[in-house]
């Protein structure tokens, strides 16, 4: 019999920490447990990381020496921000001749609010480097900056990513003397002095902090017998290692959803749609097109960094909302959860223990205000329990899963409430969850908006324990589709065990050459290899920034290579183009394949459109790529496909793109490209120029024979 080889996956949430062991060949869910999450432990909730591991380990029967990976998220940056736990920082700005006094200025960055009063200290000293500095001029500042109360360093200077020997000294010395050090162009490569140094303060900040997570975190996690890689979820949805942690983690910063879209991506497989993960507290709501999450800059206090998160938002409701009530009527839901509040769930409860349930208006936390509903019981007026969203939600039906109520503990409290309100449960419930979902409904639009979406291909999708509670209702009303994911209740945790590994390489460049592109992708592709990365199962997506004047290169790889079973069934070709035809709003004999890999086929139909109030119509060619597995890979509203061959692709594009070009006021604007080869989509819709797509194509292209059959689709751009 094969030895079992296990993924472990932790995530750190507001209430608990779930931890689940996942079989990496065939993604079966091994085992899962759930510990409170340590938010006052000394440890902080590291401890809970490591007690969930403990006890997986013991209920699940997973040997250590199964283990292939433990990764788990961390909300402790966020943590240590938001509680202002946070080292001193000494700045040592550095420049030069007139660069060198407008370095002075910005390299001295004033004390940071990091959330309402939270301050960051922050201590500055500027070395002119007319003269390289020296031993004896570094270690002279430093004893200046530890006397004014530094405890930790960073060392920026004007142009510093262009030539960064003397950051690189500053540091080195510092480090040598036992302190903690790092410098602006090795947290980020983009010009713009400020943002740069004031992004390596926010990273350095952190560092001691952190530093005792991670040495505690992974003490523990060798001692339990498990050699496997430990790698730590980023706040842009991939995973690094531990050791890329300890240098760089702010990268975890605002990582709290990024698990949740792991998963949507790696286990649920969501191609196109809108993900929403439902806690008891709060639901994060998240875009993804084209199998890639919508990324944003990070911001720490109304400050920008050079540092990108994923673009989800937060609305302050989740299956545990509280209802607020003046008189007999629902005013209000949230933001308030059962959790915070100290009170339980009628919906998990036994039945004898709320009976005679009585309802009181209470004040959950200092400054909250003073209209929440609570439940006492029997003789006892202190409350301990509360009517929340999943109670609504079970009175309308909705949960079917793991937020399903004991009925015989609800429907009498349902009742009881009701008639203190003069009304029906179900007209409650819906009251509740009308407001509710209305908070959610309008981020959802936003998000819609914001990223010119079509709803009406698209589905919601629900992940969190509370999904069930929340986005049935949510879809409802915006009649649009939607489905729960499996294993919603863990499907963060899942997603932590399944990242991939990822790495984000930025530079500021004005025109930037062959050279200059292939540059920036091999390091990108070095970096995750260096985490552990399998080097053929890298990717690297080449981005360029005409406006920003700057180049991006994301790399992402998996930790180990496997031939995996398939997760669903191999899907007949026929039921392929049913998929196909649904997402393209068609009937099926409407849509032809007009290529494939050995692994992905490319469908098209062709749908009129109607502009200018219906007196203008043109024909739309619509393009729908999916996996053996009815799993659509990517969608292109105007496209043309071109089926080919490695060898011939260089002069087909060629030829596709001069075809495709438009040209405006501000000159020619470049089509988007996608090459469909074996199990890959090739995505050099990032780029800016015919040239710049041949050379990375060729680049990405190396490894197959002349022979293998590829797709091209050319698409016209979208602004």
């Amino acid at each position: 019999m094969l030895k079992r080889r296990i993924k472990i996956g932790i995530d750190v949430g507001g209430t608990f920490t779930h931890a689940v062991a996942v079989n990496a060949d065939t993604l079966e869910l091994v085992g899962k447990t759930m510990v409170p999450t340590t938010h006052s432990a000394s440890e902080g909730v590291a401890r809970g990381v490591v007690d969930s591991m403990h006890l997986l380990l013991k209920q699940a029967r997973v040997k250590p020496s199964e283990v292939i990976l433990i990764a788990h998220s961390t909300t402790q940056a966020t943590n240590a921000l938001l509680e202002g736990d946070v080292a001193p920082v000494g700045i040592i700005g550095m420049g030069k001749g007139v660069e060198g006094w407008r370095a002075k200025g910005q390299t001295s960055i004033d004390n940071l609010e990091l959330a309402p009063g939270k301050l960051l200290t922050t201590y500055h000293h500027f070395l002119d480097t007319r003269v390289p500095p020296s031993e004896e001029a570094v270690k002279g500042v430093l004893k200046q900056l530890r006397a004014r109360g530094a405890q930790i360093f960073v060392a920026s200077e004007a142009f510093g990513v262009d030539d960064s020997k003397n950051e690189r000294k500053v540091v080195e010395i510092i480090k040598g003397e036992g302190y903690l050090a790092t410098s602006g162009s090795e947290i980020s490569r983009l010009y713009g002095l400020r943002v740069r140094t004031r992004t390596a303060v926010i990273n350095a900040c952190m560092m001691l902090k952190m530093l005792e997570t991670a040495n505690m975190t992974e003490k523990a996690v060798r001692k339990s017998g498990i050699k496997a890689p430990l790698m730590i979820m980023r706040s842009d949805g991939g995973i690094m290692d531990i050791n890329e942690m300890r240098r760089r983690p702010i990268l975890t910063m605002l990582s709290g959803p990024a698990a949740g879209v792991a998963a949507a991506l790696m286990y649920v497989r969501i191609s196109d749609g809108v993900f929403l993960e439902v806690g008891g507290t709060s639901t994060d709501i998240s875009i993804v097109r084209n199998s890639r999450p919508a990324v944003r800059t990070g911001e720490v206090g109304g400050h920008r960094l050079y540092v990108r998160t994923l673009d989800t938002r937060t609305v302050g409701i989740g299956g545990g909302s509280m209802p607020r009530f003046r008189g007999r009527r629902i005013v209000d839901v949230g933001p308030r959860s059962a959790h915070i509040a100290g009170l339980r769930y009628i919906s998990f409860a036994d039945p004898d223990e709320c009976r005679a349930a009585t309802v009181q208006a209470i004040q959950p936390r200092q400054g909250d205000p003073s209209d929440y509903l609570a439940l006492s019981v029997e003789d006892d007026r202190r409350p301990s329990f509360t009517f929340t969203l999943t109670e609504a939600a079970n009175v309308l039906g909705f949960p079917k899963g793991y937020a399903k109520a004991n009925g015989k503990a609800l429907w009498p409290v349902a009742e009881r409430l009701a008639r203190e309100f003069h009304t029906t449960p179900e007209t409650l419930s819906t009251a509740m969850l009308e407001v509710a979902s209305g908070k959610v409904i309008d981020v959802v639009e936003s998000l819609l908006e914001e990223y010119k979406f079509d709803r009406s291909h698209l589905a919601l999708v629900g992940g969190g324990g509370g999904a069930e509670t929340l986005v049935p209702y949510v879809a409802k009303r915006l009649k649009m589709e939607h489905w729960i994911t499996k294993d919603a209740d863990v499907i963060s945790a899942i997603g932590v065990a399944l990242g991939m590994i990822r790495d984000t390489i930025e530079r500021s460049v004005v025109s930037p050459t062959d050279s200059d592109l292939m540059s920036i992708r091999s390091e990108a592709m070095e970096s995750v290899i260096r985490m552990g990365a399998a080097p053929v199962s890298v990717e690297v997506r080449v981005e360029v920034d005409t406006r920003q004047k700057r180049i991006v290169a994301t790399a992402t790889g998996a930790p180990e290579m496997r031939s995996r079973k398939l997760t669903r069934a191999k899907l007949r070709p026929e039921e392929l183009s049913a998929i196909a035809a649904k997402s393209c709003g068609v009937p099926v004999g409407e849509v032809n394949c007009v290529g494939e890999t050995e692994f992905l086929k490319v469908f098209q139909a062709t749908r009129a459109e109607q502009r200018l109030f219906g007196l203008v119509r043109r024909s739309l060619s619509l393009n729908r790529v999916i996996d053996q597995e009815g799993i659509i890979r990517l969608k292109l509203e105007d496209a043309r496909a071109q089926p080919d061959r490695v060898s011939g692709l260089p002069s087909t594009l060629s030829r596709l793109i001069d075809e495709l070009t438009t040209y405006g006021d501000a000159g020619a604007l470049q089509p988007d490209l996608f090459v469909i080869v074996s199990a890959r989509i090739i995505d050099l819709s990032g780029l800016a120029t015919k040239d710049q797509m041949l050379s990375l194509l060729r680049a990405e292209t190396e490894s197959y024979g002349n022979n293998e059959p590829v797709i091209a689709l050319v698409a016209h751009k979208r602004l």
